[in-house]
This record gives structure tokens, C-alpha cells and sequence, in this order.
């Protein structure tokens, strides 16, 4: 299963609520040395932008997966220029008050920042191989 799939798995699961930092993190596991288990637990409290509307879950996610593969800050400093640049943001209640603006449903804009960052993630692998 590439980790698309398994993100899309984890966001259409209903029996346990994945938030968009553990939807990013989870299907890098492996790569990050960690179980599923793990990287579920370690993102307990990085949903709804840290739980009290700062960074972006999904953005925080991938940085984590990008520190862990070995990228530097550079590298993170540009996933964030680039993610600013798109969304105007990265901030969780700015970009969750800018979708609620546009008539967007919450579940289909956080699942789309998460579906961007793992697609940005295997981008960058793509590369690095």
C-alpha cells in the first residue's frame, strides 16, 4: 500500500478519529523507525494545530516526517514558504476560518492539506532516489 492509499484508509476510517498530524505521520512509520502505534501516539496532541489552533496538523506532520528522513532546515524552511504560499497561512484556525469563508465543508479541507503534504512528502522522496 503506497502511503496515499494508506492515508486515504486512515481519513475514511470512522472507528478511530486520526487526526492530520497522526494521517501524515502513520503511513511513514516504517521509514521513521516506528511502529504505527508509535507515531499514532506521538501524534496525540498535534491535531486542531497543537489543540489550540496554531500550526497546521498536517504541516507539523510532514515537518516531523521530513526531520526524521534526514532533511534539513532548509529543506523545511522551503515545505513552509511553499505551504504559505498555497493556503496564505499555516496556521490551523486561519486556514479553517478562510474554508469556513468559502463554504467548505471541515472534514474535505483538513483531508485535502493532509492528501497535499503526503503527496509533497513522496515528491520529495521521489527525488531523493
Amino acid at each position: 500500500m503506497s502511503h496515499m492509499e494508506h492515508t486515504q484508509a486512515l481519513r475514511a476510517n470512522t472507528q478511530v478519529h486520526f487526526n492530520c498530524f497522526q494521517s501524515v505521520v502513520v503511513p511513514f512509520a516504517k521509514e521513521l523507525g516506528l511502529t504505527q502505534e508509535q507515531a499514532y501516539a506521538l501524534g496525540a496532541h498535534f491535531g486542531s494545530g497543537m489543540r489550540h489552533g496554531a500550526t497546521c496538523g498536517a504541516l507539523s506532520g510532514a515537518l516531523l516526517v521530513l526531520g526524521g528522513l534526514g532533511y534539513d532546515e532548509h529543506q523545511a524552511a522551503q515545505f513552509i514558504r511553499d505551504f504559505r504560499e498555497s493556503h496564505g497561512a499555516t496556521d490551523c484556525a486561519t486556514l479553517l476560518k478562510a474554508s469556513h469563508d468559502r463554504g467548505e465543508v471541515k472534514k474535505a479541507h483538513c483531508d485535502g492539506l493532509v492528501y497535499e503534504m503526503v503527496q509533497a512528502l513522496d515528491a520529495l522522496l521521489e527525488q531523493k532516489s
